[in-house]
């Protein structure tokens, strides 16, 4: 998602939230909990840890059946921050791996808080890298409770006291489970002075461990904000606009009220809403309104229109974002060695299995909401904001999610202002599903903005890259946001030009500078926001250069990266795992490599690419090093660099959000927004370069360097430059 530096409490003016100061300082003073019923109650009590009816009041919860359930403030959307918060707390509480379980925190800010950035929300690839010290914390005081409790039920000193899968033992025979021990131990004091383990005592940190969602989504068991259900529960759907910037006007619903089930239609700011009692009911009411839209404010203007506009800007320089040297003199100098590329990307879509999706419900006093919140923070204050309310009145139950990309964490929650719409709209006291399909997801905007690169280099006498220029053209993710305090300086939105301005190799004269437009267009983050694109012009110009220098393309990037050891690292380790031996193998294919890091992670990929039959690149393998700091849990590790791959090579290959000449969104589906299919996938060896850093981002990184590896074994092999993506837009014209 987006860079955690530069966001400390980013939400909407309503919404007050601590400082980075604040939350880090106060954490250690809430770093457990143990929620215990009853004795009245707890014969009564359900086997499983998850259906307490007691609230738990911070990060962990032992029961009686000796079940441990790890609260985690991240959102489950299938990148894995249950598993391994989890891991992190049984590590140091000496758990079973068979007894540890995970279910999402409640909304509070103070507790639940992301320390990277304020408030809570999960993004930037951080939801190890901030809890890694914190939930070891959690389970190292657990256990430290848990002992104490053991040492004075059983008269003895503390420091007799073992504990091993989850079961305390003295040498005189004695044991107990921590279900056994956890009412008395919840009556120790939290200790102040937490002693964790060195990292050569870890018996789960850094095995695969298996998640303890799989086997509830892999039987259906798992629950969605779609299987939701409440009693007298209304499904709302919202006609929006046809193009950005438009209004309801007037409307017919005449034919929509005659469809069984409809129960409402009124005007909210985002459209018009549809209340039903079923979807299907919803959905068939929509289609019949004859709505009449005031554009007269509405964007007008087409995808090859803004690409003509964006080239244009970018023949002169905009705002600086990096220099050294002088760049301009030199190429000024260069004569005819001046190699120049531009490179265009288009809109593209997060479209995540589930579209958005809300249950909402207004009380009167407060507000209760149920979906998959990625940034509850956010969601709380737009929401407050509906109804004249503090965010503190609004609850906000956060479930599973079906993926998201970063569709789910909106800068000034208008998804969420919209089920609070709804659920206006219905009236108090009534629940109201609202779903979005996946056409409204597809042409509701918030997408990975449009950019036009142009880049020019100046080869010098003894074949070096004597100077680079490259200028940015496109839309700021945080421009007239909530968030633009913390994205944007003296004018330049830094998630437009990271890993363009902060490149890793020894460049003496240097120029990354930016042009921000203004559109209706909505964008947002994108997985691995502005990686997306930077790493792809980046990567592909320098091969370019390498090529026309005379070097190899591991060997060349190895002598730029001197001064880098971790891009060194992984890129050293790639190529030893694919067996480098040059941009074209024996078999016909064309190999390319690509290093870059997002999100504190170092990954280097090298591609094996031939012609398909339809002419498009066919790729077969993909080998993969990752540097991520310590690695928690490899077997996630792992999935996220190849789920990483496949998504960056299905947007590489095929996907565009295109603007009609009149402004509409053209794709619908996914029959126009072409996914990668599973024949498509190629084959991925992944390494994980040994490190004792502090865990950084996996959730993201795997993308950028895959669609530039995959562009510079085309070029390898077919002597052809991509530089309009997708490349169905350059091969299949």
């Amino acid at each position: 998602m987006f860079r955690p530096d530069r966001i400390a409490a980013a939400a909407p003016s309503r919404v007050t939230t601590p400082s980075r100061r604040g939350v880090l300082g106060g954490a250690g003073a809430l770093v457990l909990g143990f929620t215990l019923l009853p004795k009245a109650a707890r014969a009564q009590a359900p086997a499983a840890a998850g259906q307490f009816p007691y609230r738990p009041n911070a990060f962990l919860r032992i029961a009686p059946d000796d079940t441990v359930t790890v609260l985690s403030k991240h959102l489950e959307m299938g990148q894995g921050p249950w598993t391994g918060l989890t891991t992190l707390v049984a590590e140091e509480l000496d758990a079973a791996w068979s007894q540890m379980r995970a279910e999402h925190a409640p909304h509070d800010d103070t507790v639940f808080a992301n320390l990277l950035m304020g408030q809570q929300l999960t993004g930037g690839s951080t939801a190890i890298a901030n809890s890694y010290l914190q939930m070891r914390k959690v389970g190292a005081a657990a256990r430290a409770m848990l002992v104490a409790a053991a040492a004075e039920a059983w008269r003895v000193p503390a420091g007799e006291v073992s504990v091993s899968e989850g079961v305390l033992r003295h040498p005189s025979g004695r044991t107990a489970r921590f279900g056994e021990l956890a009412e008395a131990a919840a009556r120790q004091p939290v200790p102040t002075d937490i002693q964790l383990k060195e990292p050569s005592a870890f018996r789960l940190v850094g095995t695969d461990l298996p998640k303890p969602d799989t086997v509830a989504k892999t039987t259906g068991q798992a629950r969605y904000t779609l299987d939701q259900r409440s009693e007298d529960m209304l499904v709302a759907v919202v006609a929006h606009p046809p193009r950005f910037g438009g209004k309801p006007k007037e409307i017919d619903d005449r034919e929509a009220r005659k469809v069984p089930g409809v129960v409402g239609i009124k005007f909210i700011p985002q459209g018009v809403a549809v209340l039903a009692r079923s979807t299907f009911a919803a959905l068939k009411a929509r289609d019949a309104l004859q709505v009449t839209w005031d554009e007269s404010e509405a964007w007008t203007t087409g995808s090859e229109a803004l690409i003509a506009d964006y080239t244009a800007r970018s023949r002169e320089p905009g705002l600086v974002a990096k220099k050294a040297g002088d760049p301009a003199a030199t190429l000024a100098a260069a004569g005819g060695q001046v190699i120049e590329q531009v490179y265009v990307f288009p809109y593209l879509a997060h479209a995540p299995m589930e579209p958005l999706d809300c249950l909402a419900r207004f009380d009167g006093d407060r507000v209760h909401l149920s979906y998959g919140s990625q940034a509850p923070t956010i969601d709380a204050g737009a929401v407050g904001a509906v109804f004249g309310l503090p965010p503190s009145a609004v609850t906000i139950d956060v479930q599973l999610a079906g993926g998201s990309f970063g569709r789910r964490a909106q800068q000034d929650g208008t998804f969420a202002a919209e089920a609070a719409e709804c659920a206006k709209a219905a009236g108090r006291g009534v629940p109201v599903k609202l779903v979005w399909t996946r056409e409204d997801d597809m042409r509701g905007g918030k997408y990975r903005p449009l950019y036009v690169h142009r880049l020019r280099a100046a080869i010098g006498p003894d074949k070096s890259i004597a100077a680079w220029h490259h200028t940015i053209v496109g839309q700021s993710i945080g421009k007239g946001t909530p968030l633009e305090p913390f994205l944007v300086e003296n004018g330049i939105d830094a998630t437009s030009v990271e890993g363009a301005a902060d490149l890793p190799y020894r460049l003496a004269n240097f120029q990354c500078d930016l042009h921000t437009t203004d559109t209706k267009v909505p964008v947002l983050w994108w997985r691995s926001v502005g990686h997306t694109h930077t790493a792809y012009a980046t990567e592909t110009f320098l091969d370019l250069l390498l090529e026309k220098t005379g070097r190899d393309p591991v060997a060349g990037r190895l002598e730029l990266l001197r001064d880098h050891p971790r891009e060194t690292g992984v890129l050293k380790a790639a190529a030893e795992l694919a067996g480098w031996t040059g941009r074209l193998g024996a078999n016909g294919r064309g190999y390319g490599v690509a290093v870059h890091k997002s999100f504190d992670t170092y990954v280097a990929q090298i591609a094996e690419v031939s012609r398909g039959p339809d002419g498009m690149p066919k790729v077969h393998k993909v080998w993969c090093a990752v540097d991520c700091g310590v690695a928690v849990n490899p077997n996630i590790i792992r999935a996220q660099m190849e789920s990483g791959i496949g998504f960056g090579l299905g947007h590489a290959l095929f996907a565009e959000i295109e603007l009609g000449p009149d402004g509409q969104v053209v794709q619908g589906n996914f029959d126009t927004y072409r996914s990668l299919r599973i024949g498509e996938m190629p084959a991925i060896e992944t390494v994980i370069v040994r490190s004792g850093e502090h865990p950084t981002g996996i959730g993201e990184p795997g993308v950028p360097p895959t669609g530039p590896a995959v562009a510079n074994a085309w070029r390898s092999l077919t002597g052809q430059i991509v530089a309009r993506l997708p490349f169905t837009r350059q091969i299949l014209v």
